[in-house]
């Protein structure tokens, strides 16, 4: 797993091997971050369901601003703080959360992100379940863009009560989908 953009490109991070582990593939990764190529820059990222940290750590590399790593499995967390350590990343770069996710988006209160990123479990199908904590979360704003990776066995809406899906990209058997917040009437 490496890092393919930006200043810290080729820098291989540190991974391990675990069932519901699966990072994100570097075509799925590009994909993301040339459609949001005009957005991540000193931009505010919310890292859902982190695991190594992989997503959060390449939005850095290209130039966001901070990065809040929410992320439960202590394991992951130990390899997300190995991955920073490496990279020399000052604590105002990233803060990382030993939360559960659907928690955290429930009771979060600060200002909202510019970019989330979301890449729950594959082996729990809770891509609809985080969707729908998300939409009732105050961590978005009209301005904020979410990107969530799923498989295509699990349920994923085109849209939710306040955001709705307006892009995505079919892997075989992965999904990866773009939320927005739907204009007011």
């Amino acid at each position: 797993m490496r890092i393919i953009s930006g200043k810290y490109k080729g820098r291989v991070l540190t991974s391990f091997q675990a069932d519901n582990i699966r990072p994100t593939m570097d075509r799925v990764k590009e994909t993301l971050f040339n459609k949001w190529m005009g957005y991540v820059e000193e931009a505010s990222v919310l890292d859902l369901f982190s695991g190594t940290g992989n997503l959060g750590i390449e939005a850095l590399s290209r130039g966001c601003k901070h990065v809040d790593f929410v992320e439960m499995n202590v394991k992951s967390i130990q390899i997300i703080k190995k991955n920073v350590d490496m990279l020399k990343l000052s604590n105002n770069e990233y803060k990382i959360h030993k939360a559960d996710v659907l928690q955290y988006l429930k009771r979060y209160q600060g200002p909202t992100y510019n970019l989330i990123l979301i890449d729950p479990p594959f082996t729990e199908k809770m891509a609809h379940d985080v969707m729908q904590a998300l939409d009732a979360s105050q961590c978005y704003d009209e301005n904020t863009l979410i990107a969530i990776e799923s498989i295509k066995k699990e349920r994923m809406d085109e849209a939710y009560t306040n955001l709705y899906r307006y892009d995505f990209n079919d892997y075989g058997d992965k999904v990866l989908s773009f939320f927005a917040k739907k204009a007011q009437d």
